[in-house]
């Protein structure tokens, strides 16, 4: 991930996410990412913190990095990791406004996220459950039943929103007016997504592992080269059952799905779903019960060691 750099003085506060900062630095080229205890669901921060969540997310996620430039798969924007919960990162130029990039660009984030899905799980079930996508979307034949937690005949690719208040899933052709990519620079991203896919399958297999869907994101640099940029490979961004169990026929999360199940049957997700639907008020998402707190923390150390064979 390059040499170790000088030590940087820490600016201003350039963003806050739902779980995490981005601070300038004294070089105008670098800022750091600063990993909170914060958890997110349904594009809602809850009130309550993880704790030791922010490390588990930054380290798994620069072990990622690592692998990828190991591999040699693509550049990445990590310079290198300056703390636990903390890593220095190359900057790139964000501009928000839909298709407003200029074609000539370079040193620029990408305005999409790339999802990866392998199994039917998630939001992709959730949306097959309601009609809005078939079985021929996702490679099956024509009108055959499926069953949550099948496993894809092929890597479900999709693009989404990234400036948008909610997450929304593009079309290719807007995809390419949003970020005014040329369809091959699009592709090109593509195919590196099912490159690091490939790795992390290949990775987390050997530790009992699935690795049911994740997220992506990229900037282009210098002479517009795709750089893998953000986070990945975390229980934040991606999806994971239990190798053993799902081979046993039962579906064991090991990730922030669990989370995500608990609005779902305290009747939270429903109400939101709603709220958005009918462009109404959102209700607040309550904080997490103090077990649920325990075990995802708990989820988070165990699944650090999981994922990269180290301890937290």
């Amino acid at each position: 991930m390059g040499a170790l750099s000088p030590i940087l003085a820490m600016g201003e506060l350039l963003y806050s996410g739902k779980v995490k900062q981005v601070w300038s630095t004294d070089d105008p080229e670098i800022i750091e990412f600063r990993y909170t205890d914060q958890i997110s669901v349904f594009d809602q921060v809850i009130p309550s913190l993880i704790p030791r969540k922010g490390e588990s997310l930054n380290r798994a996620s620069c072990y990622w990095f690592g692998l990828v430039e190991q591999e040699s798969i693509c550049k990445t924007h990590v310079i290198e990791m300056n703390a636990p919960d903390r890593v220095l990162a190359r900057r790139f130029d964000v501009i928000k406004e839909p298709g407003a990039i200029p074609k000539d660009a370079e040193n620029f984030f990408v305005p999409l996220e790339v999802i990866c899905r392998h199994y039917l799980a998630g939001t992709a079930w959730r949306r097959f459950q309601r009609g809005e996508v078939k079985p021929e979307d996702f490679g099956f034949d024509q009108g055959v039943t499926l069953q949550e937690g099948v496993r894809l005949p092929e890597p479900f690719l999709e693009v989404s929103t990234k400036f948008e208040k909610f997450d929304r899933n593009l079309g290719r052709e807007e995809a390419l007016e949003i970020s005014n990519l040329d369809p091959e620079e699009l592709d090109a991203i593509l195919e590196i997504v099912l490159d690091v896919d490939a790795v992390i399958e290949r990775e987390t297999s050997k530790r009992g592992l699935i690795h049911v869907d994740g997220k992506k994101e990229f900037a282009l640099g210098p002479g517009r080269e795709p750089i893998l940029i953000d986070s990945f490979g975390t229980l934040d961004e991606d999806r994971w059952w239990d190798a053993e169990a799902y081979e046993d026929g039962e579906i064991v999360q090991l990730s922030k799905e669990a989370v995500r199940k608990h609005y779902i049957e305290t009747g939270h997700h429903a109400s939101l779903y709603e709220a958005r639907q009918s462009n109404t008020e959102e209700p607040p998402i309550p904080a997490l019960p103090d077990s649920i707190i325990e075990s995802t923390a708990e989820l988070y150390a165990s699944m650090f060691q999981r994922l990269t064979g180290e301890a937290l």
